[in-house]
């Protein structure tokens, strides 16, 4: 029962390690001036000018997996004089991405002929790298940016921002969870 039981969590730990890797970059960008310790509540900007093309739905699960995510750190959403204002930008773009695999030769043995014994030999020859065969493919990226501004100041004091691969022509309340919460585990709020 342990060796299953070891078996399980290591298979488990593996598999984590290969999701970890194949995680898009988060690329965070913070006021170091800010004092992040006076920072408590928050409200989202409306912003009716900007015409913004994304599914109502979606816009919503943004919205509450960011407040999930603040809310977590202590953080809590307000009408009346927040200490922050959010912003978020979601834009959708065709891109081409190459792919490189490596290719190696076949293995293969070849027979030979041994005067000496008068026998037939086998000559093993192993695979070798020939190089990458390089593809190209189109593909769909979403960039999610969500941006802090001070309401005392009108300054950005933080934006955090990621690009994901999407798998069909649209975005996903899924796609948008995964890309929150990859941009929210950098959410380092802690002064030096």
């Amino acid at each position: 029962m342990k060796k299953m039981t070891l078996g399980w969590i290591s298979g488990a730990f593996i598999a984590t390690v290969l999701l970890w890797g194949c995680s898009s970059a988060v690329h965070i960008e913070k006021d170091e001036a800010a004092n992040f310790n006076r920072y408590k509540t928050f409200a989202w900007i409306k912003d009716d000018q900007k015409e913004k093309k994304i599914n109502p739905i979606i816009e919503e699960n943004l919205r509450s997996s960011v407040n999930k995510e603040l809310e977590k750190a202590g953080w809590r959403e307000t009408r009346n004089e927040p200490d922050v204002l959010l912003s978020y930008d979601v834009l959708v773009e065709k891109t081409v991405k190459e792919d490189n695999n490596p290719v190696y030769s076949q293995s293969y043995s070849r027979p030979y002929y041994n005067p000496y014994t008068r026998r037939i030999g086998w000559i093993y020859f192993p695979s070798q790298f020939m190089g990458y065969d390089n593809a190209q493919r189109t593909a769909r990226e979403s960039t999610i940016t969500i941006s802090m501004m001070d309401t005392k100041t009108d300054k950005t004091v933080w934006q955090g921002w990621t690009t994901d691969e999407i798998n069909g022509s649209k975005m996903t309340s899924k796609d948008v969870q995964g890309s929150v919460k990859s941009i929210f585990r950098k959410f380092d709020t802690a002064q030096k």
